[in-house]
């Protein structure tokens, strides 16, 4: 749905872009990840048809964003890191003066924003002035302005920038929502956690180059990330570290205090094996789990921290 051919950007001798290359699946979230001033916002701006590539290509479901700029609008919704909102409109006339700057009729319109904002649960607030609203309020219109026109591509950058942890889990949840009824989404952040728990894919920039990108799961095979057995229990460590050292599906197992992880070098019927001898000894296992990797991870490896 996006394809991204080796582009740059350079303003003057600063190269912000160099030869950027990925792309994002249909129907997926794609998180587009990196610190600060790593391209990401550059890159989203051009994919919106709102800044010139120095050089190389994109694409929007198939659509060239610079040979045909008015034909990708029509396929994405686009919302910025900073967005300007008319706080002496209310809610309603700020959807609708949208709405009707894509060509969409009266009657039509009116069905379209009152749909938009039972989506986003501010149907509650279609009379209050939009200065009224909080941040976490302003975002879901923002959003919602976005959808006006029925995109197919959503392109948001640092949508949960400024919110409190409530204000994200709403965003987090509604956008999961959107990918349900087939939206396309890349959404920019370099807070990890608030990602991890959404995205499908995900693309790694910095310095203005793409380090890794692709499904999480086919990203730790690449990276070869171990998989670790964590076992806590309620006494007996030393017992249970020697019957866990005895399986050849584990590696070494380290103790600390109750605690002991191995790493687990078979599959995920090991771990099921693993669980079943400890309780078969009567073990006082009190948790077990598999410690798996997260984006963190993933970013710190392949990251060297570089500041331009």
């Amino acid at each position: 749905m996006l394809k991204v051919e080796n582009l740059r950007k350079n303003y003057g001798k600063f190269q912000a872009l160099k030869d950027l290359t990925f792309s994002v699946s249909e129907g997926s979230i794609y998180g587009f990840v990196g610190p600060n001033g790593a391209g990401k916002s550059t890159t989203i701006k051009i994919l919106a048809t709102l800044l010139q590539p120095t050089a190389g290509e994109a694409y929007v479901a198939g659509v060239n964003v610079v040979t045909y700029p008015e034909r990708v609008r029509e396929l994405i919704g686009y919302m910025p890191d900073f967005f300007g909102v008319y706080d002496d409109l209310k809610v309603s006339e700020y959807l609708d003066f949208y709405a009707a700057s894509y060509g969409i009729g009266r009657a039509k319109r009116r069905k379209i924003c009152d749909d938009l904002l039972e989506l986003v649960e501010l149907s509650h607030k279609r009379e209050a002035y939009v200065n009224s609203l909080s941040r976490g309020m302003k975002q879901r219109l923002c959003l919602a302005r976005c959808l006006v026109h029925d995109p197919q591509v959503l392109l948001l950058d640092e949508p949960a920038s400024g919110l409190d942890p409530r204000a994200r889990l709403e965003m987090r949840e509604l956008l999961k929502e959107l990918q349900k009824m087939g939206k396309t989404i890349l959404i920019s952040s370099h807070i990890l956690p608030e990602l991890a728990e959404m995205c499908t894919e995900v693309g790694i920039i910095e310095g203005g180059r793409m380090v890794i990108s692709g499904r999480v799961d086919t990203i730790m095979q690449q990276l070869q990330f171990s998989r670790v057995v964590k076992v806590t229990v309620l006494d007996r460590a030393e017992e249970a570290a020697a019957l866990m050292e005895a399986m050849d599906w584990l590696g070494e197992v380290a103790v600390e205090g109750n605690v002991l992880q191995a790493r687990l070098l078979g599959g995920p019927e090991h771990l099921r094996d693993t669980l079943r001898e400890l309780v078969k000894k009567d073990i006082p296992v009190i948790s077990f789990h598999e410690n798996s990797h997260n984006l963190e991870d993933i970013f710190l490896q392949v990251t060297e921290g570089v500041e331009e």
